[in-house]
């Protein structure tokens, strides 16, 4: 059984940072590429960043663009979400998932974490 396991969630202040990971283990999903997602109050789960294994390519959502950093370790098949300058706005829950494909859509993601919270406060 596979699982993707995120953590570093939490509460912090408009303008603090947070780092968030995710470990798979298990059966491995889809390696191509790792993502991040997120899933505020009320409103559809949206894409946040993802990054190719090969040559750790990265892709941001404008909304996060030149707050948040994607990482990813090949050997520990683990990826990294570094927030800073964090707003209110960014207040979700955080999943990590893995793709076939270099995609923000949803639908070529395979495997999903769990999730965990985010809060920023104002």
């Amino acid at each position: 059984q596979v699982q993707l396991v995120e953590s570093g969630g939490g509460s912090v202040q408009a303008g603090g940072s947070l780092r968030l990971s995710c470990a798979a283990s298990g059966r491995t999903c889809s390696s191509y590429a790792m993502g991040w997602f997120r899933q505020a109050p009320g409103k559809e789960r949206e894409f946040v960043a993802h990054i190719r294994r090969s040559d750790r390519y990265t892709y941001y959502a404008d909304s996060v663009k030149g707050r948040f950093t994607i990482s990813r370790d090949n050997a520990k098949n683990a990826v990294y979400l570094q927030m800073n300058s964090l707003k209110p706005e960014d207040t979700a829950v955080y999943y990590c998932a893995t793709s076939w494909r270099f995609s923000s859509t949803q639908g070529d993601y395979d495997c999903w974490g769990q999730g965990t919270q985010v809060t920023v406060s104002s």
